[in-house]
């Protein structure tokens, strides 16, 4: 099965995804099976990372503003900052599912990563 929904996003920041994904997967047919969550975009990504305290995600942030600094590169859209922090993250995650839940652990969400916003997001949804 595959699902897909948008989002409006802001500039840039990390938006829980968790509850949208779950909504989906709970449409499907698999007990046990497997969840992909896939972003088509180059300058947005996607995550499994803490969603109990906001600061995780602000630390995320600062550590890849960090690692890929302000510099004058080549590409003459003006983001690649966004085009090189989406690949560190990825574009998918796979999140087993037992029992019609996702088997994440008690503090893990999925967040979609905005690099380049603000930007209507679509996000891919496969069950497995």
């Amino acid at each position: 099965m595959l699902k897909e929904f948008t989002i409006n996003t802001p500039y840039e920041g990390f938006i829980n995804i968790t509850d949208q994904v779950l909504e989906i997967l709970l449409q499907s047919q698999g007990e046990h099976s497997l969840c992909q969550v896939f972003i088509p975009h180059t300058t947005a990504g996607v995550t499994i990372n803490e969603n109990a305290d906001p600061d995780v995600v602000e630390d995320m942030l600062l550590a890849l503003d960090h690692m890929v600094p302000k510099l004058a590169y080549k590409h003459g859209e003006g983001n690649s900052r966004a085009h090189v922090k989406a690949s560190m993250i990825g574009s998918s995650v796979s999140i087993p599912v037992s029992e019609k839940d996702l088997y994440l652990g008690t503090w893990q969400g999925i967040y979609l990563c905005e690099f380049d916003g603000p930007r209507r997001r679509r996000i891919c949804v496969t069950i497995m």
